[in-house]
């Protein structure tokens, strides 16, 4: 069974993670395969020699320039980072086993991802926040760093466990309505920014922050295409509050 969970690299540098990270996903039932802005070439010879019976996972492999680009159909996204200090990580980490059960109830309705950052320096703080939830792997603090493949190997592990466990208990019920996709939720978002900008609710140097933490309470709520247009309509009306100071309703 192919799990509808997609394999993010960000600025991959070396061949070989590739390679192994699309076996990884292919022992792991997860076909699609994503390259942000890659340093490596996902067709050097290393990359095909460590990807045994993953070849076609590589073959498939698609590169994009940016992450929004590799997200935007997806409901449900994880980020992985061995960093979790500040505002921007502290919010919605966990576990492997605590993250999955969120991708796991997404992928009857549509594609989720699993993102990974470059093997020197991980995810950027922007990047993360871009992501719904953000995984850690508990290793020991005296060297948490794991190598790429390795990480990919862990969470795309945790994932299929816990489809599995859902699927022989026979417990999901299809939602309602699906989530809205990244792409649609970051309109809202980005419209929302701006309708708060104009009533100045978000105004100074914790403009950033205020927005982060708004951004992650609407995201933990799972937004479905309704209430995304909600939220399109809400930050219409701001605006134009904003652009009208001296209207209100009963005023001569």
């Amino acid at each position: 069974m192919i799990l509808d969970c997609r394999i993010v690299l960000v600025r991959p540098r070396i061949a070989a993670n590739i390679g192994a990270a699309a076996r990884v996903a292919r022992n792991m039932g997860m076909t699609d395969l994503v390259l942000v802005s890659p340093e490596a070439d996902p067709t050097d010879v290393e990359a095909r020699r460590v990807a045994t019976h993953g070849e076609d996972v590589l073959q498939r492999c698609r590169i994009v320039a940016d992450l929004r680009e590799a997200l935007a159909d997806c409901l449900v996204v994880a980020a992985t980072s061995a960093r979790v200090g500040g505002l921007t990580r502290r919010q919605g980490v966990g576990s492997p086993e605590r993250i999955a059960p969120h991708l796991v109830d997404a992928m009857p309705s549509g594609p989720t991802a699993l993102v990974f950052g470059p093997e020197a320096s991980g995810l950027s703080n922007p990047e993360v926040s871009l992501c719904h939830y953000l995984i850690h792997i508990p290793t020991d603090p005296q060297y948490p760093v794991l190598n790429l493949a390795q990480a990919v190997a862990i969470c795309a592990y945790e994932v299929r466990r816990c489809w599995l466990n859902r699927s022989s208990a026979s417990t999901l019920l299809p939602p309602v309505e699906a989530p809205a996709p990244f792409e649609e939720r970051e309109r809202a978002y980005e419209q929302l920014r701006l309708a708060l900008e104009d009533v100045h609710f978000l105004w100074n140097e914790k403009a950033d922050s205020l927005m982060h933490a708004l951004r992650h309470l609407l995201n933990r709520a799972a937004p479905t295409p309704t209430e995304v247009n909600i939220l399109l309509g809400l930050a219409r009306q701001l605006r134009w509050f904003a652009s009208h100071p001296h209207e209100s309703d009963g005023d001569e």
